[in-house]
């Protein structure tokens, strides 16, 4: 796919499936909700969930953005990638209002209980930035059924 079209996919899926290396040296795979921003996808999480505690350790991960039900109709994109945990206040606190607003139908901006309840998580959670290193994405639909 073309730069253009991979952000046409970021910007319209939901689910990102980041794996990273677990403790044991096996791949660690999370569906989680992410943010495309410019391009480069955020995600927010527990400071103390493997996933963190994986990438603290070895910050490669791998990422599936994909989308289709039919062989013909698969595309997608995998991204590999080198993790910055971001952990200061203000950054996982604007982040988390960023993901709110992207995943909560209607809400233009984060108000009141809805951004107390934010700030009281923003302590305990990152939010990971993941600058991409390499990808490869498909699309199916450009291959007119013939395989």
């Amino acid at each position: 796919m073309s730069e253009e079209e991979v952000r046409d996919l970021l910007d319209s899926e939901r689910v990102a499936v980041v794996s990273s290396l677990g403790p044991r040296g096996w791949p660690h795979s999370m569906p989680l909700w992410y943010v495309p921003r410019d391009g480069v996808v955020w995600i927010w999480t527990y400071a103390k969930s493997q996933k963190v505690r994986n990438l603290e350790r070895d910050p490669r991960a791998t990422l599936l953005i994909e989308t289709g039900h039919e062989y013909g109709d698969l595309r997608g994109v995998m991204i590999e990638a080198e993790a910055v945990i971001h952990r200061d206040f203000e950054t996982v606190l604007g982040f988390a209002e960023e993901l709110t607003v992207r995943y909560a139908e209607g809400i233009e901006s984060v108000e009141g209980d809805a951004k107390l309840a934010l700030e009281a998580q923003a302590p305990k959670r990152v939010a990971i930035e993941f600058r991409e290193r390499r990808a490869a994405s498909w699309d199916h639909r450009k291959l007119g059924g013939v395989y």
